[in-house]
């Protein structure tokens, strides 16, 4: 049985909205997040001489009952670095149950509704702002009208948001992300940034692929194809944030940006951006790692041995690269990438932002493209969500001796053996072809009877 549920969170220690962040993802392992509120900051109520607050709601459904969500949360609470403290005393974070459906309960270290909410406008103004019709089952009060009740003058919205609440079931079904590529010169004819009116073209690229069932959009402002050259910070910040900023106006769903540089990245995850999908797997910006810690965000870590002096250019099919050795293909990008992750848990980033991305593409030949597509399965027991990026790549190319518009039925081969060898994650450009192939692939091998 789904049961509906409101909860209020709140933070006034250390880096609040970090705190809040991570709650929302905590709780979403034990949950399922629906939306949540924007946020507020706060006068201390009850004890006022502390740190102000910020302060959010979220609502939720969960199968767990009243007295097991409550462990859950403070479960959750202590795993979130709280300490025992005196009463409405200051807190690294606070996790409380507002309503459970309509029920009235009343049980040792739980009562529900929250006894107190009609006095606090913390917990009632971002409340308001995602039910204010929920009626309150023991006065028959809107959440709308209890806010109007009571003085909320030491409640202030904050034009700082969280990040999209979406979470991920890995396992239960592969997800899509669609690749926006605000560039003048991608070798798959799909750059935007050589358009007159290149925002609005993103924007609409961007409704389209929601329509077609895309879970994330991976927006990226400079060309990472064997052979290309690299942009400046300058040229990219400036293709990619007010693209960033028009998506995430448009749409709802998580946005990832596809950067190396720390820069972009925070300016990115400020405009609106939610992941960080880093090619260069945190190793070429000295701040990446300690920016996506702090952040709290969702990261792609990618394994890259590329190197230009290795690149093989055909004017048709594109760059491929050629007298990459490896010693054992799988087990050097395994190693290389547990290195990857060792460098993120080091500066503080979570097991849970992690994503990992074999690299298919990226400093390997065709041959050894195809062997690790082939053996994907074998990065499961590195306990992290996998991301498989071969749409209209090279070796496509040269295996079908096709030009990058002529790659669909090859790039929908390699999406679905990426999902049957295990991918959780398939970022391709031909966005409603690749969300039929994932769902009839998940059909097959996915099914629960």
């Amino acid at each position: 049985m789904t049961n509906q549920v409101f909860l209020a969170l709140g933070s006034n220690l250390g880096r609040r909205h970090k705190n809040l962040q991570q709650a929302v993802v905590a709780i979403g392992e034990f949950m399922t997040v629906q939306a949540v509120s924007p946020v507020y900051e706060t006068t201390p109520w009850g004890k006022t001489d502390q740190p102000d607050f910020l302060n959010i709601c979220l609502q939720a459904t969960t199968s767990l009952e009243p007295t097991a969500l409550l462990t859950a949360c403070k479960t959750a609470e202590t795993q979130l670095g709280r300490q025992p403290t005196e009463r409405w005393g200051p807190r690294l974070i606070d996790i409380d149950i507002i309503f459970y459906d309509d029920c009235v309960l009343e049980v040792e270290g739980l009562t529900i509704p929250h006894p107190r909410l009609a006095e606090r406008a913390f917990v009632l103004a971002p409340l308001a702002d995602l039910a204010p019709d929920f009626v309150h089952p023991i006065n028959g009060r809107t959440i709308r009208q209890l806010l109007s009740d009571i003085d909320s003058a030491t409640v202030h919205p904050l034009e700082q948001k969280l990040r999209s609440p979406r979470l991920f079931n890995w396992g239960a079904r592969t997800y899509v992300m669609g690749i926006l590529n605000a560039t003048p010169d991608s070798f798959s004819g799909d750059g935007l940034a050589g358009q007159g009116d290149f925002i609005s073209a993103a924007v609409a690229q961007a409704q389209s692929f929601v329509q077609s069932g895309v879970d994330i959009i991976d927006i990226g402002g400079e060309s990472t194809r064997p052979g290309s050259q690299p942009v400046s910070a300058e040229e990219e910040l400036a293709r990619v944030i007010p693209v960033v900023k028009a998506v995430r106006e448009a749409v709802k769903i998580p946005i990832s940006i596809d950067t190396y540089r720390a820069n972009v990245a925070r300016a990115a995850l400020q405009a609106g951006a939610d992941w960080v999908n880093d090619v260069w797997s945190l190793h070429m910006h000295p701040d990446m790692a300690g920016l996506i810690a702090e952040a709290g965000c969702p990261v792609v870590l990618m394994h890259n041995r590329s190197k230009p002096k290795s690149v093989s250019q055909e004017e048709r099919l594109g760059g491929r690269y050629i007298g990459i050795e490896y010693n054992d293909l799988i087990g050097d990008i395994k190693r290389e990438l547990q290195e990857s992750i060792d460098l993120a848990l080091a500066a503080g980033v979570q097991q849970r932002q992690i994503i990992i991305d074999p690299g298919i593409g990226f400093g390997k030949t065709v041959s050894q493209n195809l062997q690790l597509l082939d053996q994907i399965n074998l990065f499961r027991d590195m306990g992290y969500p996998i991301l498989v990026g071969a749409s209209r790549k090279s070796f496509i190319g040269y295996t079908l001796d096709l030009p990058p518009e002529e790659r669909l039925e090859g790039t929908a081969a390699t999406v679905a053996i990426a999902i049957d060898r295990g991918a959780d994650i398939v970022r391709v450009h031909d966005v409603k072809e690749m969300v039929r192939i994932a769902r009839m692939t998940d059909a097959i091998v996915r099914r629960s009877d």
